[in-house]
């Protein structure tokens, strides 16, 4: 099969929030027969924006360069459990992740519920390393099968490779990106087997009417509080949350929490890097922009979400460079505030 070829192309339609930005080339990679000759295309190019779902960005600009949209589809169970060994399941990586949490429970496999519902790719989901609702895509992770654009070399990343953090991974750093994900392993249990994971909250008060919630329920009460809190984007434009919930040292934690009694904070399991090098307390980024007054705002049709103040909206027509500007004034206001720098979770295109 020939690659798809497009230039100029617009993108307006390859990124959930909405917004209208061009592209100098387009290239659709859907069939792994033509990876080789999609590296190719893009070897002499100085500028190339690997896109999935287009769920995880923001085009402040228009990109003077190539867009390679990864649309590799497939999935099977590579190894079925046996003897106490939870199943191995695979997805090329161009499949709609939430398609594929569904399918994993179509199969009787659990471990991926809790991450129902988030928007983008199988591919995209190691490189953020997506968590929602207790639990974290690494803790299900089993591999990755990943091609280096310059040499061509396939390689197989398990987990310590993979260098995982908080909504983190080698592949959003210089020595990783150059690593395009081809397909993504997990090792998943027996649904009748799994132990739901209910730490959160929310998720606890929804699953209440269960004495023993299956993971079909969980999936269905996370699809269920999803829905109520965050917007469609295929009704308005967002990229979902837009900070990632920052992470400072006790002191400065404790600190904080002696001058705003309310403030939310959670233990982190590893230091991660911040301006506080001994970094241990993970606050709550909606909660810090809420308290700023954004909950609701807008200027032009740029806006913040009502019920989420962690999400940023376009309601029609705005621009990429708006919707940034509003994300840096928003910013600016707690890091001024509360001493706290905000950082955005999607890839900002300038």
């Amino acid at each position: 099969m020939t690659l798809q070829t497009q230039e100029p192309a617009s993108l307006k339609a390859l990124n959930s929030f909405g917004v209208e930005a061009r592209a100098r080339r387009l290239l659709a990679l859907d069939d792994a027969a033509d990876v080789d000759e999609a590296l190719a295309a893009i070897a002499d190019d100085p500028r190339v924006l690997v896109l999935g779902g287009g769920s995880n960005l923001l085009l402040a600009n228009d990109f003077d360069g190539t867009v390679l949209r990864v649309g590799l589809h497939g999935r099977r169970i590579v190894e079925r459990e046996a003897a106490g060994r939870p199943a191995l399941v695979e997805a090329a990586a161009g499949e709609n992740w939430h398609d594929f949490v569904c399918w994993t429970l179509d199969q009787g496999l659990a471990g991926l519920e809790n991450l129902s519902l988030i928007p983008g790719t199988v591919g995209a989901s190691p490189i953020q390393n997506i968590g929602a609702y207790g639990i974290e895509m690494r803790s299900r992770f089993d591999s990755l099968l990943a091609v280096h654009r310059r040499s061509g070399e396939r390689r197989r990343f398990e987990a310590a490779a993979c260098r995982f953090g908080y909504r983190d991974s080698v592949f959003k750093h210089a020595d990783g990106r150059d690593w395009l994900i081809l397909s993504v392993r997990f090792r998943l249990a027996r649904a009748s087997d799994h132990a739901p994971v209910l730490d959160y909250g929310e998720l606890r008060e929804e699953l209440a009417a269960f004495a023993s919630p299956t993971p079909l329920n969980v999936a269905r009460a996370v699809i269920a509080i999803r829905r109520r809190k965050l917007p469609d984007p295929a009704q308005l434009g967002n990229a979902g949350s837009f900070f990632r919930n920052p992470v400072v040292g006790h002191a400065q934690a404790e600190a904080l929490a002696e001058r705003h009694p309310g403030l939310p904070r959670y233990a982190v399991d590893t230091p991660h890097n911040t301006n506080d090098a001994g970094a241990e307390v993970k606050l709550s980024a909606a909660w810090l922009i809420d308290q700023c007054g954004w909950k609701g705002y807008r200027d032009g049709d740029a806006g913040v979400h009502a019920r989420h103040a962690l999400v940023l909206v376009n309601h029609g027509s705005a621009t990429g460079a708006q919707l940034l500007a509003l994300a840096e004034r928003i910013a600016g206001s707690v890091r001024e505030r509360f001493g706290v720098l905000l950082e955005p979770e999607p890839t900002i295109v300038r």
